[in-house]
């Protein structure tokens, strides 16, 4: 077992836990209000980021503080930290990190059980099989904590099991550093 692996099993087991199928109904809850409230699922998929984005900007002191992980050297690193620690720290889950560009600037998440999508059913609208992104909180959760880290990224769904696609694949896409200060506003 790898130091970052027996890391996140040993903080996985530290933290209060919720129930799970609570935590998914809820999250599920929320984006069918937000399916009623905005006609197109584009602009829910804009609200499920921006949602995730004040998450992850809150969520990686409480990550920072549980893991004592200093600053990574490079994309690899800070992929294979995301992918071992974070999502098992606080989904228990461990995606592979695949796919890199040729330059290093741009890594997939390929999540081969994915929580959030437990007990979903799109609507059967003739489009949300094409537009909807139901776990797209998971995007704005990444682009929020890596800012928080002066690290800027682009964090979007390439494919969905709920959308009959064979994996769901997350690509991130590194942006730039950001200068020691404030974080992108994302209003």
């Amino acid at each position: 077992m790898t130091t970052r692996t027996k890391l996140a099993e040993d903080t996985w087991k530290r933290m209060d836990k919720i129930n799970a199928e609570l935590f998914i109904l809820t999250y599920g809850s929320i984006v069918a209000q937000l399916c009623n409230e905005f006609e197109e699922y584009a602009e829910v998929n804009k609200q499920l980021d921006r949602m995730g984005y004040g998450i992850g900007t809150r969520l990686v002191e409480d990550f920072l503080a549980r893991t004592n992980i200093g600053r990574c050297r490079d994309l690899r690193e800070t992929a294979d930290i995301l992918s071992k620690v974070g999502f098992k720290i606080y989904l228990n889950i461990t995606p592979a990190v695949t796919n890199w560009s040729a330059d290093s600037r741009a890594f997939s998440l390929i999540l081969d059980d994915n929580p959030l999508a437990d007990f979903v059913e799109l609507p059967e609208d003739g489009r949300a099989q094409d537009e909807l992104w139901f776990s797209n909180v998971l995007c704005g959760v990444i682009r929020g904590a890596l800012e928080m880290l002066q690290v800027q990224v682009e964090a979007q769904f390439v494919s969905d099991v709920l959308r009959g696609d064979p994996a769901t694949e997350l690509r991130v896409i590194f942006v730039k550093m950001i200068d020691e200060g404030q974080p992108i506003n994302d209003e």
